[in-house]
């Protein structure tokens, strides 16, 4: 019931705010406050055996002192396993536990006894986690421990690492306990000494002492504390054996004044030193218990701005007052979260925040349980535990960020706030509807746009806010972000594409008019124009709008952005074709020329080859490959067929050819046409380059002809009726032409009887014509293929012998010659039959002898042991091993020969294989020698296929592993 009622009375200091009065309109129906309680209190399921006086918790493990001499030891991990240890039988019994300090890992644990009397002495003695019996440390007598800084760095179980003690004099001490696992865990010191002296001679009690390492560095700062000052000392220690000594960071204080402390007046006889520790464990903010308040602070290792201090961001938290008549103005403990201070009294604990100093959080404490004593927070595992006289309490602190987003949004920290919204977008909106309200109320009109928006206010009245103070350029701004931000809402996006066309355009008509069109003002708003125009999102929004923008542009008279919007719109046709409506031909050409546009020059060319030829011819050239002449064909086929068109026409598909080896035959064709009714000689030196192999020629052969003919071009005729091997009639031709031409006709053929009745022709056109011997002996001279006998007939009877007397002595010497080759050949003939015949009888006689050790040259065993054939080469194989070698090598053909050979004599019985063939053999004995003629045709070894099979590999892929495992 007491316990019910505890719970019941956790109460929330600060009430749910009235809904946020939101300009924005996106998250009116958005929870925007947490019901969760920031802090609970749950009590421990355990009861210890008297009045609680001490507390220690570290690494989830527990410690309890009570007032009748025990220790209760808990590890929270296993809550249904405790230890007590009656600890008085080990001290003297005139001291007094002050304080109970347990290390970070949890298993060294110092006690420090006071002397009740003048008699005893102080005495400060250890216990480790795994032993329950205490050791003296034996130097300690003379001093009353007050505090211990631990080495938040230790690893090791069985020692505590280089620690400071304060004690109530003021003397900073540094040791290093270690528990000896054969002494049933007794204490040895390792070290003792006095390293400093806060109270310098006077008695200055220390309240709180923490030191830790920068950045892994042999730098440290140490933080002291007393009932009113706040020490800092910040040095580099010295390592032996991997371990610090910290009394070096004392020496230049030992001779300097004192000056790095933080001093706050308080008639409390204590104070109380808390640090917090990020997710890296490295000391973030501090916080020191004073009678006036807290004072807490940002720290940063890292600063250099101050060598003396770590201290970035200080102020002093006053105390909540209290409304239950308490008498208790200052804290007897407190534990340090991140955002929160949980202050505790004797009968109640309160949460203030650090951020804005309110009360957040009050919990009362019932009179069942016995006053609070302390409230301590386990280092290592964050749990914050209220101790009373006989509960134990654990606090739990669920998200106390989630007001902290609401507090530095009211100190205009806006930064901050977003960073604890946890990416909430209720709250981030409301953040920059009031950072957009600031900055607009200071005067930053373009940074205030830019948030607003990011908001989710209204667009019409955030466009009035800045249109009723005439501020275009911030309103520029907020339009560009929202456009950003916008995606599939069509019809915003082109209201604002159009709204900023014509903010850009009123601006820029501004300046002309003012006359500041050179101006640096004016070429950036141009410029920014620009980079606006070209933005994905606008450029797609122009594609529907842009007749709208084209009117707009052209109502501001603005024609040099209407050119650029065009070619950012990729609209050139539009501009193009109105240039040539206003005869303004260089202009097209030139905006043509720049675009690179193939489908364009495809469509204006015709009328830009009309009215300027040679410019356009200029640019057509320019372009080379990226045009295609076959499409500009129907542009030249329609101008007019006068000197000046045509030799442009020419001049551009004779650089593509030349220059792009161009093989379209229509060009060819047409080219060839011009040519034909323009230019003959150029004509013939186009024949020319082409040359006479017709599987090569470009052009329509038959078509040429056909127009040369028509022409009457007989020059070209000839080469044309040559090239389609009309020889006779290119001939003819070339005879009514020039005789020389007719002769390089004749020698074109590669057929010799071709050539020679070629010749003949032209010798019968030259006699007959004029009957001029000297001529006639001229062209037997030229070619050797007619003779004179060729060309007798071809003379008239009056002629007589006597003018022939010399070449018919030449052809008879030369009928003479051949004959006496041809009886040296015959000679040489009969020589090489007597010499085959010679061989063949020699073979006859020739024989070979087999031994019985001789083996197969495949398989190596015995050759007599199965049928063989023996090779004239001297390699032997067996009949089987032979045909299984050979059938692989064989062509497919041959291969189903053998195969059906064998079958016949496998099949056909020994009546039938005995039948005489028509050569006079038995069947069985064709059978055999035709299998013979394949399978024997050739050694294996020696023949054409072993020469042919020289670049295959001597193992194939699939006998690899095959053969890698006999090799083994």
């Amino acid at each position: 019931m007491f316990d019910q009622y505890e719970q019941a009375s956790q109460i929330s200091q600060r009430t749910a705010p009235e809904s946020e009065q939101m300009t924005s309109s996106g998250y009116i129906n958005m929870q925007l406050e947490d019901n969760t309680p920031m802090f609970s209190k749950q009590k421990m399921n355990f009861n210890p055996s008297d009045v609680i006086t001490h507390v220690a918790v570290s690494s989830d493990f527990l410690v309890l002192a009570m007032a009748n001499g025990k220790l209760f030891r808990l590890d929270l991990k296993m809550p249904d396993q405790h230890e007590e240890i009656h600890y008085a039988k080990f001290v003297q019994p005139n001291s007094k536990l002050s304080a109970i300090f347990l290390d970070p890992l949890g298993y060294h644990l110092l006690m420090a006894f006071s002397a009740k009397n003048k008699d005893s002495n102080p005495e400060l003695v250890y216990l480790h986690r795994k032993s329950s019996k205490l050791k003296t440390v034996s130097k300690s007598r003379n001093y009353e421990v007050t505090e211990v800084g631990w080495n938040y760095e230790n690893t090791n179980l069985y020692t505590t690492a280089p620690i400071l003690l304060g004690t109530s004099q003021g003397h900073i001490l540094e040791t290093e306990l270690e528990a000896d696992s054969d002494k049933m865990f007794t204490a040895s010191q390792q070290y003792w000494r006095q390293i400093f002296d806060i109270g310098k001679g006077n008695d200055t009690p220390i309240t709180g002492i923490q030191f830790h390492r920068i950045n892994k560095t042999s730098k440290y700062f140490i933080f002291v504390t007393t009932p009113k000052r706040l020490y800092q000392f910040i040095g580099h220690a010295t390592f032996s054996d991997n371990k610090p000594s910290l009394q070096s960071i004392f020496y230049s204080y030992l001779t300097t004044p004192e000056t790095g402390f933080q001093d706050i007046p308080s008639t409390l006889k204590y104070s109380k030193l808390q640090f917090f520790f990020d997710k890296s464990n490295n000391p973030k903010t501090f916080a020191w218990l004073t009678e006036p308040g807290i004072f807490y602070g940002q720290l940063d290792p890292t600063s250099q701005q101050n060598s003396n201090s770590l201290i970035t961001q200080s102020e002093l938290i006053n105390y909540p007052p209290d409304k239950s008549g308490s008498k208790e103005s200052t804290p007897l403990s407190f534990v340090l979260t991140e955002f929160h201070a949980l202050l505790m009294y004797s009968d109640r604990v309160k949460a203030v925040s650090l951020l804005d100093q309110e009360l957040v959080y009050e919990d009362s404490c019932s009179e069942v349980h016995g006053k609070l004593k302390n409230i301590v927070k386990d280092p290592v595992r964050k749990t914050i535990f209220a101790v009373t006289d006989n509960s134990v309490f654990r606090y739990k602190v669920n998200r106390e960020e989630r007001n902290v987003w609401r507090i530095y949004s009211d100190k205009e920290q806006f930064d901050l706030a977003k960073q604890y919204c946890h990416n909430n977008p209720a709250y981030i909106d409301i953040i920059n509807v009031k950072q957009a309200e600031l900055l607009f109320s200071k005067g930053d009109y373009d940074r205030s746009a830019e948030i607003y928006a990011e908001t989710q206010s209204s667009f019409e009245t955030v466009c009035l806010k800045f249109l009723q103070i005439n501020k275009v350029n911030a309103l520029k701004v907020y339009l560009t972000k929202r456009l950003e931000a916008l995606d599939d809402d069509k019809t915003l996006i082109s209201m604002i594409v159009i709204w900023m066309t014509e903010l850009y355009l009123s601006q820029l008509g501004s300046l002309r008019h003012l006359g500041k069109g050179d101006s640096q003002e004016y070429h950036q708003l141009q410029s920014d124009f620009e980079i606006f125009l070209l933005q994905p999102k606008v450029v797609k929004c122009m594609q529907h709008i842009k007749s709208v923008v084209y009117d707009l542009m052209s109502s501001h008279g603005d024609r040099q952005n209407l050119i650029k919007l065009t070619v950012i719109n990729e609209d050139f046709e539009n501009v193009i074709a109105q240039n040539i409506y206003k005869k303004a031909y260089i202009e097209a050409l030139n905006m043509l020329q720049s675009l690179k546009r193939p489908d364009l020059f495809y469509q204006f060319t015709p009328v830009l080859m009309e009215e300027i030829p040679k410019q356009t011819a200029n640019v057509l050239i320019a372009q080379g490959q990226i045009l295609s002449p076959s499409k500009l064909l129907p542009a030249f086929l329609t101008c007019e067929n006068d000197e000046l068109h045509v030799t442009e026409i020419i001049r551009y598909l004779e650089f593509m050819l030349q220059n792009f080896n161009v093989k379209d035959r229509a060009i060819h064709n047409y080219l060839l046409t011009l040519y034909a009714e323009h230019d003959q000689v150029s004509l013939m030196r186009y024949l020319a380059r082409q040359g006479q192999e017709l599987s090569l020629v470009n052009y329509d052969v038959h078509y040429a002809l056909r127009l040369c003919r028509e022409k009457g071009l007989s020059e070209a005729c000839v080469k044309l009726s040559a090239l389609l091997g009309l020889w006779e009639s290119a001939a003819e031709l070339a005879l009514e032409v020039d005789l020389t031409l007719a002769k390089s006709v004749a020698d074109m053929p590669d057929d010799v009887s071709l050539q020679r009745r070629l010749w003949l022709g032209i010798a019968e056109h030259v006699i007959t014509k004029n009957q001029d011997i000297k001529e006639a002996m001229s062209l037997l001279e030229e070619c050797p293929l007619i003779k004179i006998e060729d060309i007798l007939p071809f003379f008239s009877d009056v002629v007589t012998i006597d003018h022939f007397r010399e070449p018919i002595c030449q052809s008879l010497q030369e009928y003479n010659n051949q004959i006496e080759e041809l009886k040296a050949e015959m000679e040489e003939a009969t020589k090489s039959a007597e010499y085959v015949r010679n061989e063949i009888q020699s073979f006859r006689n020739r024989s070979v002898l087999i031994s019985v050790s001789d083996s197969c040259c495949l398989c190596s065993l015995a050759l007599l042991l199965r049928p063989f054939y023996l090779f004239p080469c001297g390699h032997r194989f067996h009949s089987d091993c032979l045909l299984s070698e050979i059938r692989p090598q064989l062509a497919p053909a041959r291969r189903n020969k053998l195969a059906d050979l064998q079958r016949h004599l496998s099949v056909l019985t020994n009546i039938e294989l005995a039948t005489i063939t028509s050569n006079g053999l038995p069947l069985r004995e064709v059978l055999k020698n035709e299998i013979d003629d394949i399978v024997a045709n050739e050694c294996v070894f020696c023949g054409e296929h072993m020469i042919s099979c020289i670049d295959k590999p001597f193992i194939a892929d699939e006998d690899w592993d095959r053969v890698m495992k006999e090799w083994e």
